[in-house]
């Protein structure tokens, strides 16, 4: 069995390896407190969004580099650090380290205002064009910096990191524990009639056609609440638009991005919850047609963390945080190009 390919690869919260021979690198993952007591199948299913069950037991059998054999069944525990074989490719082009805007930094904590189209964490097809690759190039290899939450690739904003092991614990408490206020900002196909709006659908994983997109679903689905405000209605190319300040009270993956399109506003740009469900699917292989992309109209969802107020990891006192639409959705919304 050769080592896994970046096609099964989806978002995650590895840590790159040096490169091995023979075109193989290691991918190394080290298991955060949230995920304790997981299969370890499970886990991988959740770091490797596009890969079955079956192709990650295959992977834990054939790929993963560890001082003993761990079984898909293992249960995983905070700090188990293993690794995995894979194939390696050319990566895709990222936003340079000069468009990674740091807005604070202390001893505990450093926030950055992260472009669009910048992966967070390293993956399969993103080893080294990332986040937390960019800020060690940056100040230095032994320069810490481990972002307590997940923005998408496409999604710009706000991401706050932990620069010690406990500071990064206690943020990521705090998000698991609901005491962070987040403000996103959407732009959206339509207009609503209303100023403020809201929309409370609960949300499963899964679709007939997108193993890592979401479904709203009364029955499998776990109970999810955002609300909308609208900050400014627009026409664009004799299109109606929208900007939408979202307010998610829970945070289940693309939630923001699912809720909008079940109140009839679906994000401008997005792939997987815009004008067709087929569009993800050709995206991956990189054959979507220029008329898909007309329809889309950005080459990105127009979504932007804007806001975070949170509790300081040493001080517990709240802080908040600000970073302004994106330059590329600010010029879309003033009828400019990109």
């Amino acid at each position: 069995m050769e080592p896994f390919d970046e096609d099964d690869a989806g978002p995650g919260d590895e840590a790159p390896a040096a490169p091995g021979a023979g075109g193989v690198s290691l991918i190394r993952y080290t298991v955060e407190p949230n995920y304790a007591g997981w299969r370890l199948d499970k886990y991988l299913c959740e770091k490797i969004r596009r890969a079955s069950r079956t192709r990650v037991q295959e992977i834990i059998e054939n790929d993963l580099v560890y001082e003993r054999r761990l079984k898909p069944s293992t249960p995983v525990w905070p700090g188990l650090t293993f690794e995995l074989r894979r194939r390696v490719r050319d990566e895709p082009t990222v936003p340079s380290v000069d468009e990674l805007e740091e807005l604070f930094m202390d001893d505990a904590v450093l926030v950055v205002n992260k472009p669009a189209g910048l992966p967070i964490h390293p993956t399969a097809r993103y080893h080294h064009n990332t986040l937390v690759e960019q800020l060690k190039r940056k100040h230095g290899p032994d320069f810490r910096a481990d972002p307590a939450h997940r923005l998408d690739r496409e999604t710009s904003g706000l991401v706050v990191c932990g620069r010690t092991l406990e500071a990064c614990q206690r943020l990521m408490k705090s998000f698991l524990e609901g005491r962070v206020s987040k403000e996103y900002l959407a732009v959206v196909e339509g207009q609503p009639a209303d100023d403020t709006f809201e929309v409370d659908a609960p949300i499963a994983e899964g679709t007939e056609l997108i193993r890592i997109a979401v479904r709203i679903d009364e029955k499998e689905g776990r109970q999810a609440r955002t609300r909308f405000r609208v900050e400014q209605r627009f026409e664009r190319d004799g299109a109606r638009f929208a900007v939408l300040r979202c307010f998610p009270e829970t945070g289940r993956q693309h939630q923001i991005r699912i809720h909008a399109q079940r109140a009839g506003f679906p994000l401008v740009g997005d792939k997987m919850y815009g004008p067709d469900p087929g569009y993800f699917d050709r995206f991956t292989r990189r054959t979507l047609e220029p008329e898909a992309w007309e329809k889309l109209r950005l080459p990105r969802q127009a979504l932007h963390a804007a806001v975070l107020e949170l509790p300081h990891p040493v001080t517990r006192e709240r802080v908040r945080f600000e970073a302004p639409l994106a330059k590329d959705l600010e010029a879309f919304v003033a009828g400019r190009k990109g």
